[in-house]
């Protein structure tokens, strides 16, 4: 007879504690005490032969006893695990709600950072509060009961957006503040207001929200601040460098500093007055030309003799602005910037074109021009005149060597003066019709050739193009 598992623990309850000599010697049954005469006794254990034995009629009666409590712990824990489960999803989805709440916060206090709708102290203590939020929310999400399906990932999930949206809004705050704290620090400017068309109510001062300091200037300022952090063209472990089989290693190239790069240009340093020029042509570069190519679409840019006679118009203005600035501070960059950012000034060399008449959006144009004057203006004030000169210059020397007033600009004109004298200039404008006066025109002021004359030039010797 087989004994299921489950019954085995009824059966030895009703065993008895001191078994009689009868029961032991398999006369009678050890549960119902009864003799088995003709019934066939049921070894109980522990072995086949030896041990107490059991009549069928009651090791029947006991199964099935063990079945019905069987069955009915199973109906309790199975009711208990319900409830169990219930609590839980009850627990769960009021933390899903919480969490959900809070990101739909995140995502608000971002919008506002972005907007700039809101005072920035507001926007600091909704970050704080914001924080106070997460922080009593998040995190405790309700232990799951053992039978939960494991591929359940709803608090995962929802614990996944909370922190991508904290994270947006921690960084729309920083930035918003970090922006106010920068515009608090620059000093009004009431004489700008009128180059700005700004409102007569204006108090002077042109916050900027957008300022592009370069690729290298967090790594100065770290390493002015004793924290210098290796960059990519250092060779931060030179023991792991190694020659591969059958090629020669090359040593690297020598570290130059500012002077040097720029002496490989053709540009002394010690000469101030180059020094300047370079420098104008790099302000230009950085300020004004970028801008145009960035900013305005391809169907609004003037033609390309009208951008070349603006670029030399703009460059003379740069280096004026450079050299006041050296007595009257960086605000002296100013009188540049008015130029370069107006839409409704007529361009150099006789040209008609405004960038109002284009119909282009100009808003980040201006921007842009604005961005780079300010950062070029702290950055004078915080490492000097001279500074931003080397600076400039190695701009100018690395994106426009051959550009106007840089000194590869004279080899670039006799080019074009060479290719002018072999070329019909039957139909050309009355100012080509002396080349000498052209190349000296050309090296010296281009724009006082006419857009019209350099767009010819242009058009049949466009690799001279800027």
């Amino acid at each position: 007879m087989h004994i299921p598992s489950y019954a085995r623990a009824t059966i030895r309850a009703a065993l008895p504690t001191v078994p009689t000599a009868r029961q032991v010697g398999t006369l009678d049954c050890a549960i119902c005490d009864a003799p088995f005469e003709d019934r066939e006794p049921v070894p109980l254990g522990p072995t086949p032969a030896s041990g107490l034995f059991g009549c069928r009629d009651c090791l029947t009666r006991l199964i099935a006893r063990a079945r019905r409590s069987r069955d009915s712990a199973l109906a309790r824990n199975a009711e208990h695990a319900r409830a169990e489960w219930a609590a839980w999803a009850r627990a769960r989805d009021r933390y899903l709600a919480g969490v959900e709440s809070v990101r739909e916060a995140s995502e608000a206090v971002a919008r506002l950072a972005a907007e700039g709708t809101a005072k920035p102290l507001e926007i600091a203590w909704l970050l704080v509060a914001l924080e106070s939020a997460h922080s009593w929310t998040a995190g405790d999400a309700p232990k799951a009961p053992n039978p939960v399906d494991p591929s359940d990932s709803s608090v995962r999930d929802a614990e996944f957006r909370l922190g991508l949206e904290l994270i947006s809004a921690r960084e729309a705050v920083a930035e918003r503040l970090a922006y106010h704290l920068i515009n608090e620090a620059i000093p009004a400017e009431p004489e700008m207001c009128e180059e700005f068309d700004c409102p007569d109510d204006c108090s002077g001062r042109h916050d900027s929200s957008h300022i592009d300091c370069g690729p290298d200037a967090v790594f100065e300022d770290l390493a002015r601040r004793g924290v210098v952090v290796p960059r990519a063209e250092d060779d931060p472990a030179p023991a792991l460098d190694r020659t591969l089989p059958g090629r020669t290693k090359k040593s690297a190239p020598a570290m130059t500093g500012p002077a040097e790069a720029l002496a490989q240009h053709g540009i002394d340093t010690d000469d101030i007055e180059l020094l300047l020029d370079a420098a104008a042509a790099g302000l230009v570069t950085d300020a004004w030309h970028d801008a145009l190519l960035s900013e305005i679409p391809a169907t609004a840019k003037p033609a390309p003799g009208e951008i070349l006679a603006q670029r030399a118009d703009l460059y003379r203005r740069a280096r004026r602005a450079l050299v006041a600035a050296r007595d009257d501070g960086p605000q002296a960059l100013r009188a540049f910037q008015a130029v370069a950012s107006s839409v409704d000034l007529p361009w150099a060399g006789g040209s008609p074109f405004t960038l109002r008449e284009s119909r282009a959006a100009t808003e980040n144009f201006i921007q842009h021009i604005d961005d780079r004057i300010r950062y070029t203006s702290e950055l004078m004030r915080e490492q000097g005149w001279r500074a931003v000169l080397l600076r400039l210059a190695a701009s100018a020397a690395s994106r426009a060597p051959d550009h106007f007033g840089m000194p590869g600009w004279a080899d670039r004109v006799a080019s074009v003066t060479r290719h002018l004298a072999e070329l019909d200039r039957s139909d050309a404008p009355p100012a080509l019709a002396d080349l000498g006066a052209v190349e000296t025109l050309l090296v010296e002021a281009p724009d006082r050739l006419g857009a019209d004359a350099l767009g010819w030039i242009l058009d049949r010797r466009p690799e001279a193009a800027l």
